[in-house]
């Protein structure tokens, strides 16, 4: 049963990717993970794809770069300011540029910003990017509340070579308290944390800048790998920090929506180039929110 009498003002994020037509990420990811937080999700679209490019040949794309100035200026004669800023994919340093422009227009001063660093994986850059962008990407980390690489991405703001998992609990709180450093701001969630002494698990390595401390959040290794994981996790995060919850908590909350996602798509046997079944996980997502 809602009570009507305990009614709040609902909150506002925006959601700054790219979106696909076919496959599950980015914005069709974005949009109705954060609303089944109760959270209003607008969204800034950044390309149009017909698919992504993860699996997928022959795909259309439509670059959206120069609606972005026009968007935000129509948002501000508008007063319109967001609860929290979710950036994710952007494929050029001009979007890059615009979105530390951006964040400062629809910002209040409590505004949650998270900034998905997406640039690579596996050691390597994603191919539309060079080693010039890394650096660049750092500057809008700076801005964030909260950022959120895996390993690669780590490795590549902080300037040094990656090397494979698992992982040392030692090696990764040290790339945690020296991503830190160098971010100056947010607190970090750091993804694929697999580690020597746990390998039958995965997940997050969270350090809250608020309090200093690290803390591991794992779930169970499934086969495979598939597409669109990053966006469903980092969406969970977002409703579940705008819902009140601490850093370790939301993570904690995302990693089990994902880890449900991820063994019920391999279950049914999906083809993983799809995405992830996460929509049959939302009612579950909803209870660990606490709010209902």
């Amino acid at each position: 049963m809602i009570d009507y009498d305990k009614a709040i003002q609902q909150k506002r994020a925006l959601a700054v990717h790219d979106i696909s037509g076919v496959g599950k990420c980015s914005l069709t990811v974005a949009l109705p993970i954060i609303s089944a937080a109760g959270v209003e999700c607008s969204v800034l679209p950044t390309a149009v794809l017909s698919t992504h490019t993860g699996g997928f040949t022959g795909y259309t794309c439509r670059d959206l770069t120069d609606d972005i100035i026009p968007m935000v200026r129509h948002w501000q004669s508008l007063k319109v300011k967001f609860d929290a800023i979710y950036t994710g994919y952007l494929g050029s340093f001009n979007q890059v540029q615009l979105m530390k422009k951006m964040i400062n227009d629809l910002s209040n001063p409590d505004t949650l910003v998270l900034v998905d660093p997406v640039m690579g994986d596996n050691g390597r850059l994603y191919a539309a990017f060079n080693e010039a962008f890394p650096p660049e990407m750092l500057e809008l980390c700076r801005v964030a509340n909260i950022i959120k690489p895996n390993m690669t991405e780590a490795c590549f703001l902080l300037g040094e070579k990656y090397k494979d998992g698992p992982y040392s609990r030692e090696y990764i709180d040290d790339i945690l308290t020296r991503l830190a450093v160098l971010t100056e701001k947010p607190s970090i969630v750091l993804t694929g944390a697999w580690l020597e002494d746990d390998l039958a698990h995965l997940g997050a390595a969270t350090y809250d800048r608020s309090t200093g401390q690290i803390d591991y959040i794992l779930g169970p290794t499934v086969e495979g790998s598939y597409h669109g994981t990053g966006d469903v996790f980092g969406s969970a995060i977002v409703g579940a920090a705008l819902t009140g919850h601490s850093v370790a908590e939301s993570v904690r909350i995302a990693v089990d929506f994902t880890v449900r996602a991820i063994r019920l798509t391999h279950a049914a046997g999906t083809e993983i180039r799809y995405g992830v079944n996460f929509e049959a996980c939302l009612g579950s997502y909803i209870k660990d929110l606490g709010l209902f």
